[in-house]
């Protein structure tokens, strides 16, 4: 209302009259005499009228008062502009004497923005949401004025006010954020738990359809040998059978408790015991042979090795053997395939390499020929016709690491390969390693 019932500001309207009411004559002759002059008088007043409204300014007082009176917040800025002056003459027709649209050189450039006059006030820009007031005050009496100003209010530093009063929804609009994204993290951990699980069971299956397959071949092979009539009727053609059929069913009992070894490969549990090198192939490729009966495959054992007694786990060393003899016969299109092991000794230890006559393998298939499901695909698509899931020689690269041994390959593909590794055994006494070959 202090505003609204003056011009500006209290005691405003006074100020604007004291300067124009003496001057209407003069600028009214002018305007319909000599417009320029009209041009240089109207300038003048209005910069002696600004200067002066701007000294004795009342606006700071009234905001402080409005504050006060309405519990408003202190830190608020203002701004005080005159937007428009016009005087009315004898005509009754308002003349334009100011107007914010346009550029004055006569008056205080230091007062004019592109906004209006300044009268007060420290805001830097009047946006149409901080205008509080515009009002033209007039009389339509000739020989009034007409003054059209604007007071506009705005908090200061308006973007860290509005951050401070935001900052509890945005605290609890962060809060939900982060509740959705641990909730999707612990989903996500579950699931990929579960799929572990999951990929666990496919590998525990395959591994017992993998491992199981050979000493049942094997004892299924010796029954049905040992029910032949010929073999019936000599009890010495028996026991190697039967011999046979002990160490596959022992096999199959060792294997049924260790087959959560198998599926998980990293918590192979040893059971060393100390061998005869030689004496064990024997039995293992007698084993092996049954299980190919009727297939040509033409082995042969080379016993060159000295040393003899070694320290190693029974079933993971057959294990290793039989499939690496697997992977051998699987990967050989001859008519007849060939197999043949050597021991022999060197400074590193005792060596068993395994020469077949198979297809070879290239350097890249030697890569990965370790890795788990690795299939190889040989000249003419040879996988096409070789059952498999790729994972016996990831078995094998993992029982002979649990023993500390090392394993390679040399090969060529189209030409004959060996696959060697080099195991250490009894460390302490004989300072050795022993490699282990195989195709």
């Amino acid at each position: 209302m202090a505003i609204r019932n003056d011009k500006v500001m209290p005691g405003g309207q006074h100020i604007i009259d004291s300067f124009l009411i003496p001057h209407t004559r003069q600028l009214e002759q002018l305007y319909r005499s000599d417009r320029p002059a009209f041009e240089v008088l109207k300038q003048k007043i209005c910069d002696s009228i600004f200067i002066t409204l701007k000294e004795v300014n009342t606006a700071d007082s009234v905001l402080r008062r409005i504050i006060r009176s309405h519990h408003f917040q202190r830190n608020l800025e203002y701004m005080l502009l005159i937007d428009d002056i016009s005087v009315m003459f004898s005509d009754l027709k308002y003349v334009n004497l100011y107007s914010s649209k346009s550029r004055y050189p006569l008056i205080d450039t230091a007062i004019q923005t592109k906004f209006g006059i300044r009268i007060g006030g420290t805001l830097e820009v009047p946006l149409p949401r901080n205008k509080v007031i515009a009002i033209a005050v007039f009389n339509a009496q000739a020989y009034s004025n007409r003054v059209s100003f604007g007071l506009y209010v705005d908090i200061r530093n308006r973007r860290a006010a509005i951050l401070r009063l935001m900052m509890p929804t945005f605290l609890l609009a962060l809060f939900s954020i982060l509740s959705v994204v641990f909730l999707f993290f612990v989903t996500f951990r579950n699931w990929m738990h579960q799929k572990k699980l999951s990929e666990m069971k496919s590998d525990f299956i395959n591994s017992i359809t993998h491992e199981f397959h050979t000493p049942l071949t094997a004892i299924i092979v010796a029954n049905k040998t040992m029910q032949k009539e010929k073999i019936l009727a000599s009890p010495e053609n028996l026991r190697p059978l039967l011999e046979v059929v002990q160490r596959q069913a022992l096999r199959l009992q060792v294997l049924i408790s260790q087959v959560l070894d198998i599926t998980t490969l990293n918590k192979i549990s040893l059971n060393k015991e100390e061998h005869s090198l030689n004496g064990l192939l024997d039995e293992i490729l007698l084993d092996y042979r049954l299980k190919l009966s009727g297939s040509h495959v033409r082995f042969c054992l080379q016993k060159d090795s000295v040393r003899d007694t070694v320290s190693l786990d029974r079933f993971w060393f057959t294990t290793i053997l039989q499939n690496i003899f697997d992977n051998a016969i699987k990967y050989n299109k001859r008519e007849e395939k060939e197999l043949a092991v050597t021991t022999f000794d060197d400074k590193k230890g005792i060596h068993i390499s395994i020469r077949d006559n198979g297809i070879g393998m290239t350097p890249d298939i030697q890569r990965h020929v370790f890795d788990k499901f690795y299939r190889h695909i040989g000249p003419n698509g040879v996988t096409n016709t070789v059952k498999g899931l790729g994972l016996g020689l990831f078995y094998v690269k993992q029982a002979v690491e649990a023993h500390g041994w090392a394993i390679d390959i040399v090969s060529e593909e189209g030409g004959e390969a060996l696959l060697s590794s080099a195991s250490r055994f009894n460390i302490i006494i004989l300072h050795e390693k022993t490699t282990l070959a195989a195709s």
